[in-house]
This record gives C-alpha cells, sequence and structure tokens, in this order.
C-alpha cells in the first residue's frame, strides 16, 4: 500500500505533496530536516492522506497534485475536508 500525502507548515504556511509506503517514517524525516526541499520550513503536519494500491498509482497521483489543476483540486479537497472538521467540533462544543 502506497499513499499520497500533504504536509502543512502551519509558522511558514507551506505545504508539501510527496509519496511513502510509511507516511510516519517520512514525516519524521521531513521534520528531523532530512528531506532538503523541506527543511527551511519545518515543523510540519500531515492534513491529508491518500491510498494507493501501487507505488505508480501513487506517483501519478502526486504528479497531479503538483500541477495547476491539481492544486486547485487540492485546494478544494483540504476546504471540503476542514468544513468536515469545523461542523463536528461545533456539534461537540453544543452538546449535541
Amino acid at each position: 500500500m502506497y499513499y499520497v500525502y500533504v504536509l502543512y507548515s502551519r509558522y511558514h504556511r507551506r505545504t508539501y505533496v510527496g509519496q511513502s509506503s510509511d507516511i510516519e517514517k517520512r514525516l519524521k524525516e521531513h521534520n528531523s530536516g532530512k528531506v532538503r526541499s523541506t527543511k527551511p520550513y519545518i515543523p510540519y503536519e500531515i492534513v491529508y492522506t491518500e491510498k494507493h494500491e501501487d507505488r505508480q498509482a501513487a506517483l501519478k497521483r502526486e504528479k497531479y497534485f503538483k500541477t495547476y489543476s491539481g492544486r486547485q483540486a487540492l485546494k478544494k479537497i483540504l476546504k471540503a475536508e476542514m468544513a468536515e472538521l469545523v461542523d463536528a467540533l461545533d456539534s461537540k462544543s453544543s452538546g449535541t
């Protein structure tokens, strides 16, 4: 199983899209400064993941998310995810 993941650096307001078979290990590599492209912007947190059956499918999706239209699609996905989270938090705080 392979995953496409989106990392977010709150402090620097930067995102990073990647793929891996072990996203927890990969996140540790990013946050320990082992990845040159993300090192200046640590720390990161995982904000989105997708599961794929094989590496080729994950690579194709990662490549898509790095295009203009892919970034636009990812924005819509993340907005929907965040709206669901906010709605869930609102319903918990209202006691329902």
